[in-house]
């Protein structure tokens, strides 16, 4: 069975038409846990986890897959007042025009940086295990905002440890890592969780333009619009979390050095309409 508890405070702003002007706004901040957003479904997000162990609560619980803190929309369309002074072929060329946009923005979603291989001896097809996170300097948020290259503080990661009393049921680290890191146990759940990690968020703004020309002479209904529509008009790089490399360490506690990279999101592009 799959707990979900879900808390929210959702806000939306209003104003209706008038001269010629609208605009609206909404704001959700919320906070969902569960313990495994896929219910019958093993991994229906690209952040999910496929083999969730059932008896290890602690290794389910954690933020849900689509989690998104803070969400933000603003919506406009101003319908350009005719100039006064216009008059003829000038009113019909200065009238009729209309501006609207988009503008939202988001936190990331979360994601869960992983030991590679089967440490555990789980023996199916997608084994998982996750690292000790660490409470030094700069932990408390341990990604880097802004840096695709390096988005995560790998120093703030390090292979399980455990009491030296577990010493007889631990399978240490490799002996170079043993060295550096006392009590290594690479048979243990380590501390960082399910969904520990927040990815990058989201910025965009939608910017739209439209030309209405009636043609009275066919019918008071008659319209050919000009539309022009651009996606993203400020071209903001946004990424998606680095799921394809959130592997950290390999089964025997080394370091994978690769760094954890961000993927950008797939591109959005303006478009143009006649109709």
């Amino acid at each position: 069975m799959v707990t979900l508890f879900y808390d929210s405070l959702q806000a939306r702003v209003t104003k209706k038409m008038s001269h010629g002007f609208q605009v609206q706004g909404s704001y959700t901040w919320g906070k969902c846990i569960d313990t495994g957003t896929g219910g019958n479904t093993g991994d229906p997000f690209t952040n999910s986890i496929v083999t969730l162990i059932y008896f290890v609560p602690q290794g389910r619980r954690g933020l849900c897959d689509f989690q998104v803190a803070h969400n933000v929309v603003v919506n406009y369309i101003w319908q350009v007042p005719t100039p006064k002074f216009a008059s003829g072929a000038l009113s019909y060329l200065a009238g009729g025009w209309q501006v609207g946009g988009i503008f939202s923005a988001s936190t990331g979603t979360p994601f869960t940086p992983i030991m590679g291989g089967d440490p555990l001896g789980q023996n199916n097809t997608d084994p998982f295990a996750f690292p000790d996170r660490l409470s030094g300097p700069g932990c408390a948020n341990p990604v880097n905002p802004g840096k695709v290259n390096d988005y995560l503080k790998l120093n703030c990661f390090s292979p399980p440890v455990a009491p030296a009393s577990f010493a007889s049921v631990c399978q240490p680290a490799a002996a170079s890592v043993a060295a550096l890191i006392p009590n290594t146990c690479m048979n243990l759940f380590g501390n960082d969780g399910r969904n520990g990690v927040i990815g990058p968020g989201l910025v965009e703004f939608d910017f739209s333009v439209f030309k209405n020309n009636y043609v009275r002479r066919i019918s008071e209904n008659f319209n050919v619009q000009f539309r022009a529509e651009f996606f993203n008009i400020f071209n903001r790089a946004n990424f998606q979390s680095p799921i394809a490399n959130s592997t950290l360490f390999n089964q025997d506690g080394t370091s994978v050095g690769v760094r954890v990279r961000l993927v950008p999101q797939p591109p959005t592009r303006g478009k143009f309409s006649l109709g």
